[in-house]
């Protein structure tokens, strides 16, 4: 009973210091009042200071996110944080992009090529990850089955239009896997699962090489050792939140839901190609 008097005080406590935001409120005016929650939910590596640092430059950068919804910003911006990844900078390791939802305008949350690597690289297992596209001229070649092979030899000059792309890991000890997406199976999975794929902000327009890339990883980073911890990160990519938390990959996901027909659903999964040998203790 001790307890829950406890816990009836502590909420009762929070909501009467519940900090009251306004729109008027600038974003480093912002990040002061909340300044308690935002520390708690901050890793150890970053500062509040850096952190009103990263929203300032991400502002800078694309000044449409000053319309976006302050919390669901905030919430975008504590996603990088918490990933150790730099929002809307040249790295290209993750990216702020507003998008339209529900009716209003909010901030999305999508991991970079770049972002993605660099999280997949924190897996003591993984000695290789890498994506290549390859164009018209190129000399491309794969098989699958028991013995699976991949071969790829670039045009050293005029390559071409690119047609596909594909991705491949090798774990320490040997295990490895591939995955090969047609330019028009990437473009039709960026449509269904990229609500912003169409957004003169995303980085599909600014990045097309690099997003597609990051398609292809993603598919076959399914087949590969990778960790729990990563799973849950992957599940951030693509989000829209509007509370901060200690571990956002636990905050609910507010994107408004895209139709897709089921034709087209079936058409995305069932057109592309992978392998994937030996030493694999997949993590699906």
């Amino acid at each position: 009973m001790a307890d829950l008097k406890n816990k009836l005080a502590e909420r009762a406590s929070d909501k009467k210091n519940e900090v009251k935001l306004t729109k008027s409120m600038s974003i480093a005016d912002l990040i002061k009042a909340m300044g308690p929650e935002i520390k708690k939910a901050l890793p150890s590596v970053i500062t509040p200071e850096r952190f009103t640092r990263m929203a300032l430059s991400a502002l800078n950068t694309t000044p449409k996110l000053q319309e976006c919804s302050q919390m669901s910003f905030l919430a975008a911006l504590m996603n990088a944080a918490q990933l150790g990844l730099e929002p809307n900078t040249p790295l290209g390791q993750a990216y702020l992009i507003p998008y339209k939802n529900h009716g209003k305008l909010e901030c999305q949350f999508q991991i970079g090529y770049k972002g993605l690597l660099d999280m997949a690289y924190r897996n003591p297992d993984i000695q290789t990850i890498q994506a290549q596209a390859v164009y018209e001229n190129d000399e491309f070649e794969y098989e699958l089955g028991l013995d699976p092979k991949l071969v790829h030899k670039p045009a050293l000059k005029d390559r071409g239009n690119m047609i596909l792309v594909y991705a491949l890991w090798k774990s320490v000890n040997g295990g490895f896997g591939f995955e090969v997406m047609s330019k028009e199976d990437i473009d039709n999975h960026a449509k269904r699962f990229s609500q912003s794929f169409g957004s003169s902000y995303s980085p599909w327009k600014t990045n097309y090489e690099e997003m597609a890339k990051k398609t292809v990883v993603k598919k076959v980073l399914k087949y590969a050792p990778i960790k729990s911890e990563f799973a849950r990160a992957m599940d951030t990519d693509n989000t829209i939140k509007t509370e901060i938390s200690v571990d956002m990959s636990e905050v609910q996901d507010e994107t408004e839901p895209v139709v897709v027909a089921e034709a087209e659903y079936q058409e995305v999964d069932n057109t592309s190609s992978g392998a994937a040998a030996g030493g694999s203790n997949a993590e699906q």
